[in-house]
């Protein structure tokens, strides 16, 4: 049997017992008949959100931005896109929210800016402007060459000349990106002016973008590519090198100690990390004495294959990897990666939701993923994601998992009077929340009942988890606080399985499944299960 992990503390916060939800403001709800989602749209969807069980809701960037990347490239830290609505649109979604119980985080994107924010228009003016020290410029190499070898995250090389001053600013994602020079002092503290800002309005904590990005070698030195790996020079494709010059410095936890603290300030909020890492890496975010990020983003069952014995074996190594006072957290689906429907196909996301639902730790649902939306097919000369422009033969565009919410049968699902930003796939008509809703075997219906269970039973939310054991179709574990045991088995496969544990006996009450018919039945000794199948059984 797999190790037992539980928090030490008694006591566990709001971020610890709730559920996130991720919305991607501009597909979400829009109000104003632009094909675009916004604040007052959000604000009409909040009871839907209440309905589900949310407790949290984090929204990607809402700042003032030309949108090169789609509100990732900040020109105004402490204001809202005119698109989005107006700052007083942003104070009545606030009260709304917190009016029924829920929590609203921000995204921060504090490793670069846009090129439009005033901060770097004085920046490049002069080598001798007074925030020249605020980004990072850099000379050619003797030999008129680029200062090293580091790449774009979007592709091709990550540093852009800059002709009036004769030297290089360095963007790890778009040249319209420039990254902020974290070493500086005055950044630190105008980045900690901003994020108190936002805490000082009552916001719940931030979501912070790519924080492992955020402080580079001293030194600039070139990055080495992959041991054994064979490329031409000029095929500029970041993961052809390994990062270890660029990202994931030992000083960035000096910054996140900073975002911590001041974070404390305030009562009851969270800081949550954006960071793919392995393992041994991201928990180092929790910091040495737990006083840095509260939630390093877990990515692991976005980038696995769905294997349950690889799936098991990241789980008890995440579990062992984690600092006694770390509290786990899981992710499924964000705006960055392909939707869990398309990547394991729609049979199998309902198991998906079981696992991410009943693992120990916070989970976070990407808007859309509750009624089995997939990724939609965008045609090429309708992709509008700079990823997937920089490199159109790789078929790496976002857009196809950041399409418009699908509510109801209507004209645009319901999703707005004008025709979207992005288009809605062909069967929004029948897969919608509002046609879902009706539907017990929905897998709306489904996430609602779990999310209300994993509310009801502490040994879901708070309890300790153990592995049963895992083979080539089926992963089980162990959910246990006080005297309550629940017993999760879920098939991986599209085959029928048997759950057959080598030592223990278990015997219970299946009180959850993806087949609503086996809700109440007794199991006991040999569990037979269905392809596609997961049961949540109360052990007598």
């Amino acid at each position: 049997m797999g190790q037992i992990r539980t928090q030490l503390q008694t006591e566990h916060l709001w971020w610890q017992q709730g559920v996130i939800y991720q919305i991607y403001p501009r597909s979400f709800q829009d109000s104003d008949g632009d094909g675009i989602g916004d604040l007052t749209g959000i604000i009409s969807r909040l009871d839907y959100l209440h309905w589900l069980g949310i407790d949290c809701i984090w929204l990607s960037p809402i700042f003032p931005s030309p949108m090169a990347d789609f509100g990732y490239d900040i020109s105004d830290y402490e204001g809202i896109h005119p698109l989005f609505g107006k700052m007083e649109d942003f104070d009545e979604l606030l009260r709304e929210v917190h009016s029924r119980g829920m929590k609203l985080l921000l995204d921060l994107v504090p490793n670069h800016t846009s090129d439009q924010h005033p901060w770097f228009l004085e920046s490049r003016s002069s080598r001798d402007n007074a925030k020249r020290d605020w980004y990072i410029w850099h000379n050619r190499r003797p030999d008129g060459s680029l200062p090293n070898n580091w790449l774009s995250v979007f592709g091709g090389h990550a540093w852009e000349w800059d002709e009036t001053t004769q030297q290089y600013y360095y963007h790890a994602f778009l040249k319209e990106q420039p990254d902020l020079n974290w070493r500086n002092p005055e950044v630190q503290q105008a980045m900690l002016d901003a994020m108190r800002f936002w805490l000082e309005k009552g916001i719940d904590g931030f979501r912070v973008d790519v924080m492992w990005h955020m402080i580079k070698d001293g030194q600039f030195r070139d990055n080495p590519p992959f041991p054994g790996s064979t490329f031409d020079a000029d095929d500029l494709i970041y993961d052809h090198y390994i990062p270890v010059y660029s990202t994931d410095q030992p000083e960035v936890h000096d910054i996140v100690r900073m975002m911590r603290k001041l974070t404390d300030e305030y009562d009851e909020r969270v800081l949550i990390g954006e960071i793919y890492l392995p393992v041994d890496k991201l928990v180092t975010y929790y910091g040495l004495d737990g006083k840095e990020a509260h939630l390093p983003f877990n990515f692991q069952l976005l980038m696995l294959p769905w294997d349950p014995t690889q799936i098991a074996m990241a789980i008890d190594e995440y579990e062992g990897a984690l600092p006694d006072q770390g509290w786990p957290n899981w992710v499924l689906s964000n705006h960055d990666r392909p939707r869990i429907s398309s990547r394991i196909g729609s049979s199998q996301a309902k198991i998906a939701a079981m696992l991410l639902l009943t693992l120990r730790g916070t989970p976070t649902i990407y808007y859309g993923d509750e009624i089995g939306m997939c990724d939609v097919p965008i045609p090429m000369d309708e992709i509008v994601d700079p990823q997937g422009l920089h490199a159109p033969d790789l078929n790496v565009s976002r857009d196809p998992a950041r399409t418009p919410m699908q509510w109801d049968e209507k004209f645009n699902a319901g999703f707005s009077t004008h025709k979207p930003w992005l288009r809605l796939p062909y069967n929004s008509g029948r897969v919608n929340v509002k046609m879902q809703k009706k539907d017990p075997y929905s897998a709306l219906s489904f996430y609602r009942t779990l999310i209300a269970l994993r509310k009801e039973h502490p040994a879901l939310h708070v309890g300790s988890y153990s592995l049963v054991y895992s083979d080539s179709q089926l992963i089980s574990y162990i959910r246990k606080h006080e005297d309550m045991r629940f017993l999760v088995i879920l098939n991986l496969s599209h085959r029928p399985g048997y759950f057959k544990p080598k030592t223990e006996v278990y015997k219970g009450v299946v009180i959850f499944g993806t087949e609503n018919e086996r809700a109440g039945m007794q199991v006991e000794g040999i569990i037979t299960l269905g392809g596609d199948e997961g049961l949540l059984i109360r052990l007598e």
